[in-house]
């Protein structure tokens, strides 16, 4: 419902139209101008923290334009308890507000035409589209961000003018007000005509698609990762992005949302956004030879329809639960998993998909994650990460540790003596669903956050200021880091969507010098305060790989999170929220069975802190080493080689594939048995059937 501060100026805002009401009928022009001021300042801000609260007003019929009428229509009212009725600032008034309204329309419908024929039949990034299809500018951002709160804020003129007017008993002040309101009105939809006529007007559905077909030709995409999703599951495609870059092949990106565009990470890789089901099957792709697809959704339809390329299947994660073996995945040509354990998932689920078509990569992501330190220096805070999953689509109480286990793993890390330091990331999507889970990551956060204050008034930690100067020189680089980093993406920032696109082109140095700096603010961040400060970590920033350097162990739930986290050898403990027992809980999960396994009241965890600070006496040391190859594979030769050499290999089998049916064509089809006519025509037939229903 939004903050604290936003549902209080929705109740004042709400509260003060009956106090308008009571103000016009008393009538007293000072009490109804006081009203008044708090009706327009939380209109103003409840739109400029773009609340949710105000789409709820919609629903009851309290929408800003009714808003704005009731105040009107008061006014009025005001004036004919003031005996005004047979003044001329009477009737001016309302020749104001009529007029007033009537300027709406032409302004609501030439911002309503401006931005639908300004919304492109795809948007892009890093392809040249200005070379090949004139797309104006935008209109100045002025005009049209929120236009219709902004036009219908200028009768500000006019009830200020009226109300002097009504206070001081002179129409000249009120015609004043009354003149600047209509003459702004109008200058605003006079504003606003330059960009429906001429060379301001963007080109046609049919002129982008052939600009972007053009584009196809000549960059001719051999490799496509393909993404469907809502805008919170963009970091589902992002963590791909770095692997795409490293293709030999030439790579692109098909998204379907414009939601998930305007939430993708930076890439060099070309994008395209292509909302409609038909304008994707009619895009040019006859050169990709391989889809890489991150999600099963059901937009996937649209792509896999296409026999002239191989689908795989690439995931966003490597977990135990049961989305990993979706039955869903015998659709695609094959599935790519980690290691040996992706391959045993699906022979055990026996969903379908056929060990053949199953082949092992590695996890290309994991590069950056940094292996254990060794023994840990003299004074040196051990860091726990605590990284539990969300509540996830159901009630099943195996599905997060934070319902029941995650106050009894807090406080039992905070109490742990000698102590360590609590890092504390929840999952994005924690409390999105549940309201008992957003309730648990609040208290969690509020125990971490009395933990660090009260570590930071202990003596005991505070004493040694040596490395106080050191920490005040990283928060002053932090600082102009995030200010170079602001810069950069202020720079970066496009008009709207059709302009984005024309100028999307990336610029490596601004890229590289973002990569860098990201990478230099992340350093920064780690030495802007001390080890032993427990901390809460939420948002993009530090990303959760970061978490995993800067600990010395963790604990989490079943999910891609401990798999990964397996890749630095690190100890970690995973929680049997369900209850299943240790023995039971191993069997079903392959990813827990190097860990130490906690029930809900957190018991074990003293097994995880002694291993953490006695690493070479850890006894799940060599576990965790043959499950971390187990799980992800070798580490010879590296992941992204592996990543690679099969995207090549599968591209050499769908140009086989391909050559195979031209020379059949070529023949004229005589040697083909209408027995294998007849699948390929009836697939044909009904993937065009279901392609157009989904579009």
């Amino acid at each position: 419902m939004g903050s604290a501060a936003e549902l209080a100026a929705a109740v004042l805002m709400m509260l003060a139209f009956p106090c308008l009401m009571l103000a016009a009928l008393v009538p007293s022009v000072p009490t109804f101008a006081a009203a008044a001021a708090v009706t327009y300042l939380a209109d103003h801000y409840l739109h400029h923290k773009g609340s949710y609260l105000v789409n709820c007003l919609s629903k009851v019929r309290a929408g800003l334009s009714i808003r704005f009428l009731i105040r009107q229509l008061l006014l009025i009212l005001l004036l004919a308890r003031l005996s005004l009725a047979d003044n001329l600032i009477y009737y001016g008034a309302i020749a104001c507000f009529i007029a007033f309204y009537g300027l709406q329309a032409p302004h609501g419908a030439l911002t309503t035409l401006i931005r639908n024929r300004r919304r492109m039949p795809v948007a892009t990034r890093n392809i040249d589209l200005a070379s090949r299809v004139h797309i104006p500018d935008a209109p100045p951002r002025a005009l049209m961000h929120r236009a219709a709160e902004k036009m219908l804020h200028l009768d500000l003129a006019a009830v200020v003018g009226i109300l002097v007017a009504a206070a001081l008993d002179s129409a000249a002040i009120g015609f004043v007000g009354i003149g600047t309101t209509v003459l702004l009105g109008l200058l605003y939809v006079l504003a606003l005509m330059p960009y429906v006529r001429g060379r301001r007007i963007p080109p046609n559905a049919e002129q982008v698609l052939e600009a972007v077909d053009g584009w196809l030709s000549d960059y001719r995409p051999e490799t496509v990762l393909y993404f469907s999703g809502s805008k919170d599951s963009a970091y589902q495609v992002n963590m791909w992005l770095e692997t795409m870059e490293q293709l030999v092949t030439r790579p692109m990106i098909i998204l379907r949302e414009r939601a998930i565009m305007n939430n993708l990470a930076p890439t060099k890789v070309p994008v395209i956004c292509v909302p409609g089901g038909v304008h994707l099957m009619n895009l040019d792709l006859s050169t990709v030879r391989v889809a890489l697809y991150a999600a099963n959704v059901g937009k996937n339809i649209h792509l896999l329809r296409v026999p002239t390329m191989k689908h795989v299947f690439i995931g966003h994660g490597d977990s135990d639960k049961i989305a990993s073996v979706n039955p869903y995945s015998k659709v695609y040509d094959e599935v790519w998993t980690a290691g040996r354990a992706g391959r045993d998932r699906y022979a055990i689920a026996d969903v379908g998909v056929r060990d053949d078509d199953i082949v092992e990569v590695g996890r290309p992501q994991l590069a950056p994650i940094e292996g254990a330190r060794g023994e840990a220096a003299d004074g040196h805070c051990p860091t726990v990460l605590y990284a539990p999953t969300w509540e996830g689509w159901d009630d099943d109480p195996g599905n997060t540790s934070i319902l029941l286990a995650g106050e009894n793993i807090v406080k039992r890390l905070l109490a742990a003596d000698p102590a360590v330091r609590v890092l504390y990331k929840p999952h994005p999507f924690t409390g999105t669903r549940s309201a008992q889970a957003e309730a648990a990551d609040q208290r969690i956060t509020a125990l971490v956050e009395k933990a660090a204050a009260e570590r930071a008034a202990d003596p005991r930690y505070t004493a040694d200021t040596a490395d106080t100067a050191a920490q005040e020189r990283a928060a002053a680089e932090l600082t102009r880091i995030e200010a170079r980093l602001a810069e950069l993406a202020d720079d970066s920032e496009g008009g709207d969507e059709a302009e984005t696109s024309r100028d999307g082109l990336v610029d490596v140095a601004r890229h590289e010098e973002t990569a860098r700096l990201r990478a230099e603010w992340n350093t920064a961040y780690w030495r802007s305060f001390p080890d032993w400060e427990h901390r809460v970590i939420t948002g993009p920033q530090p990303r959760l790989y970061d978490c995993f350097n800067v600990s010395d162990a963790m604990v989490s739930d079943i999910s891609s999170v401990v798999s990964d986290f397996i890749a630095s050898g690190k100890p970690y403990a995973v929680t049997d929220s369900a209850g299943l027992g240790a023995e039971e809980f191993k069997r079903q999960n392959t990813a827990v069975r190097a860990a130490v396994i906690l029930s809900n009241d957190a018991a074990g965890l003293d097994e995880l802190l002694a291993a953490v600070r006695a690493p070479k006496s850890d006894p799940l040391a060599a576990e965790r080493g043959e499950l971390k190859r187990y799980l992800l594979g070798p580490d010879e030769p590296k992941s992204i080689d592996q990543f690679n050499a099969a995207v090549g290999r599968l591209a050499r089998k769908a140009e086989t594939r391909n050559l195979g049916q031209e020379s059949r064509t070529a023949v004229g089809g005589p040697d083909v048995e209408p027995a294998d006519a007849l699948p390929a025509q009836a697939a044909s037939v009904a993937g065009e059937a279901e392609g157009a229903g989904a579009g």
